[in-house]
């Protein structure tokens, strides 16, 4: 933890000219930000699909670094000396208060219960934004599943259509070496839809898309738990859950977003 006490020190201390007694809550951003960097291609190989617990890993391993972060703004002393973090504010509120310690200074309009309002906006609209995305994610995903039954069906129809209208071909004296391959190749055609269908995307129940519906609008509420979060621990790490948040939702947009043009 001395290391990272060292490490934002550093950094307020080279932005202090210029953003004063808020250098160190701008340190603390840009330190998320590196962490962020160092996990971005793990957050590639999870876009890709690449391994499925590709898409667990930067979250897993960013709670080492958010409980150093809830330490160094908790303990009175760090490494045996006093934790000189918790002088540091971000405008009138101290980085190491909680909501709590704000609304006894002022209640929720003084200048620090003011502070942790701004932070709890910013974080609940990253959770809309989050929120929204998830949403259509999920309802891109149900008309996708929809759409491959519907084009399994069209398939298999065609196939049996195409397989009778040789048949008559054959009939009216047009060959019989072309009639049976247009039947063979009408054949080959339905089972490839049909196989399309049943395996590439699988066909779902009328209960199993209601449940994916009600998940696709549950599960991204979740985003808001973090408003929660924030409001018990430490300014500072409710900075860094901010900013990280922030950059999983921006950065997942921009890799969905590549992918789709890929």
């Amino acid at each position: 933890m001395s290391v990272f006490t060292h490490l934002v020190v550093e950094l307020g201390r080279l932005l202090e000219p210029v953003l004063a007694e808020s250098a160190t809550a701008v340190a603390i951003v840009l330190f998320t930000v590196l962490v962020r960097l160092a996990l971005h291609p793990l957050s590639r190989a999870a876009v890709r699909g690449a391994t499925p617990l590709a898409g667990c890993l930067p979250a897993l391993l960013q709670l080492p670094v958010f409980y150093v972060m809830y330490r160094g703004f908790s303990s009175a002393e760090v490494g045996g000396a006093a934790n000189e973090l918790l002088g540091h504010r971000l405008l009138a509120a101290p980085l190491g208060d909680r909501w709590a310690d704000a609304l006894g200074q002022g209640g929720v309009f003084g200048a620090p219960g003011l502070v942790f309002l701004g932070l709890f906006v910013a974080i609940g609209a990253v959770a809309a934004w989050s929120a929204v995305r998830g949403r259509r994610a999920a309802l891109a995903s149900s008309l996708a599943v929809a759409g491959a039954g519907e084009g399994g069906g069209a398939g298999a129809g065609s196939g049996r259509g195409a397989r009778a209208g040789a048949g008559g071909g054959a009939g009216s004296g047009r060959g019989a070496g072309t009639g049976r391959a247009a039947v063979a190749g009408a054949s080959t055609t339905g089972a490839k839809a049909g196989a399309a269908a049943r395996g590439g995307v699988a066909v779902l129940s009328a209960e199993q898309e209601a449940v994916m519906r009600k998940m696709g609008g549950v599960l991204p509420l979740l985003s808001f738990g973090t408003l929660i979060t924030a409001a018990v621990v430490p300014l500072a790490a409710g900075l860094y859950l901010l900013t990280t948040t922030a950059w999983s939702v921006a950065e997942r947009a921009w890799l969905q977003r590549g992918a789709g043009r890929a």
